[in-house]
């Protein structure tokens, strides 16, 4: 067949998104009925819509009608890669969706609120099955945008009261893990100086706001004196954790009693800090991580932990979806290690 006679590729809505320099869903939202809902102008449907005309565009009815089928594609929103929490949530998520059959697709919104709703959008016009949305910033928002969609969803860290949700226990985590602290503080009171003090974190979000209650109620519950200026939710940055430590240190002329510190990524900015300190003042200081990490054993010092069950959570998120009235809320207890216990569970 001559050159010039080959029929030419059907446009895409890819093809007129590279041309209005918008996303697909932003050309299929206008290109359908939904425009309205997306907030988008009257001036860039237009123009859309006049690219689509030129280009010959014709809407992809099978495509279309994945919305009303399976496509096989399970979706995972999460704030980071390089949390070793997030990062093992990815893994069984992925592990899970290959032992159904079904396809995963998981993508980082870095815990920007904008950035999620924008991701939930575009995911839907890849015609998703299921999406599991871990730790949102707002999760009631994101719910209604599936709802709208029709879409199955579930949440995983921070809950909905408008979808079913799976949490740790995170109060109760905190609180054991606390206790863990005060068990192990020095005796007699005095060799090292007073109060335990809960680092890092957002006070804002379910996971760390349900935390800190742990932590009050296990510090009401001990015969420690302490007051409110002993939390400080520095957010979960690794450097501003740091700079958090370096205050605190500054302010009481070393290390506290004992140091809970709110998640792993936090831990970083803690270990950051105590590399320059003498290890006789880092061993007057008790510290316990909200997360586990199996290297910590191998720290100069020791570290209570405590580990979220990532597989249990992923699991029974799957179960919600497949239940026809799921519940709308399931707790998982989440696992404690002393730091007297670690090094014997590196095999498990």
């Amino acid at each position: 067949m001559n050159a010039s006679h080959k029929p030419q590729s059907k446009s895409t809505i890819y093809d007129i998104a590279r041309e209005v320099r918008a996303s697909p869903s932003t050309v299929s939202a206008a290109l359908g009925d939904n425009w309205k809902k997306r907030r988008i102008s009257e001036d860039t449907v237009e123009r859309i819509r006049a690219v689509a005309a030129r280009q010959g565009y014709t809407p992809n009815l099978q495509a279309r009608g994945l919305r009303h089928a399976r496509s096989g594609l399970v979706a995972l929103i999460l704030p980071h890669h390089d949390n070793k929490y997030f990062s093992s949530l990815s893994e069984s998520f992925a592990r899970e969706a290959r032992n159904r059959g079904l396809c995963p697709v998981i993508v980082a919104t870095h815990r920007d609120p904008a950035e999620e709703s924008a991701t939930v959008r575009d995911l839907l016009s890849y015609a998703i099955d299921q999406l599991f949305i871990v730790a949102a910033h707002d999760p009631d928002a994101i719910s209604q945008i599936c709802h709208d969609a029709q879409l199955r969803h579930v949440f995983i860290d921070h809950p909905s009261r408008h979808a079913p949700s799976v949490i740790t226990d995170n109060r109760e985590g905190a609180r054991g893990l606390s206790n863990l602290i005060l068990a192990s503080m020095p005796l007699p009171p005095g060799t090292g100086l007073a109060g335990v003090y809960f680092l890092g974190g957002d006070a804002d979000q379910f996971a760390t706001g349900d935390r800190i209650e742990g932590f009050r109620e296990a510090m009401r519950q001990s015969s420690q004196p302490w007051d409110e200026n002993q939390i400080i939710p520095s957010t979960y940055d690794p450097g501003k954790t740091r700079e958090s430590l370096v205050t605190l240190h500054a302010t009481l002329g070393g290390l506290p009693s004992g140091l809970l510190v709110n998640s792993i990524t936090c831990f970083e900015g803690v270990l950051d800090f105590l590399g320059g300190l003498p290890e006789d003042e880092i061993n007057r200081c008790v510290f316990g991580c909200y997360d586990y990490d199996p290297l910590a054993a191998l720290l100069r010092f020791p570290v209570h932990m405590v580990r979220q069950r990532h597989r249990a959570l992923i699991q029974t998120a799957y179960e919600l979806l497949d239940t026809p009235e799921p519940a709308k809320l399931t707790v998982i207890a989440p696992e404690f290690y002393p730091a007297r216990l670690r090094s014997s569970s590196l095999g498990t």
